[in-house]
């Protein structure tokens, strides 16, 4: 029997957004694409992308999902003419059945859209779109104490038993 190639590894960055899962419950998430230039994909290539600050609306009128708030610097290799503006509007692409379902989830009060992670999926980018709501300051530090009572864990259990 044959062996199988090797698969090459995808060596494109996976840009998280940390911060989301520590000031959101995440109740639901989606993936969907993005609409970009050229120079906005090398600098995600690159990995020069907050998203920290970022968030989705829908337009209600249109049925058409942006993200907002998104910062992808500057390719620095990129012409004058080529390149792009940082923080500007960008589209979702989605089926319209699951715009009108983020919709329906977001006229609830709390609710709302956040970018979680930004992929490269057979050279596409992705967004992983969450339906979030906020975290009260207690949630967080039992987050907090789950979270050093695992690291404990762990070390506890990689210590050497003589």
């Amino acid at each position: 029997m044959a062996k199988r190639p090797k698969q090459k590894k995808d060596l494109s960055p996976r840009i998280v957004n940390r911060r989301a899962r520590h000031d959101y419950h995440v109740v639901e998430s989606l993936e969907v694409g993005i609409q970009l230039t050229g120079s906005e994909v090398k600098s995600i290539r690159n990995g020069q992308v907050s998203l920290a600050e970022g968030f989705a609306r829908v337009d209600p009128n249109r049925m058409e999902l942006f993200l907002l708030g998104v910062n992808i610097a500057h390719y620095t290799h990129a012409g004058p003419k080529t390149g792009h503006e940082p923080t500007r509007p960008r589209k979702l692409l989605a089926h319209k059945r699951q715009i009108a379902s983020l919709l329906g989830q977001t006229a609830n009060k709390g609710t709302t859209l956040v970018p979680l992670t930004m992929y490269f999926v057979r050279g596409k980018v992705k967004v992983e779109l969450g339906v979030v709501r906020g975290k009260q300051s207690h949630d967080k530090r039992q987050d907090i104490k789950k979270r050093d009572a695992d690291r404990d864990i762990r070390r506890a259990m990689t210590k050497k038993v003589i």
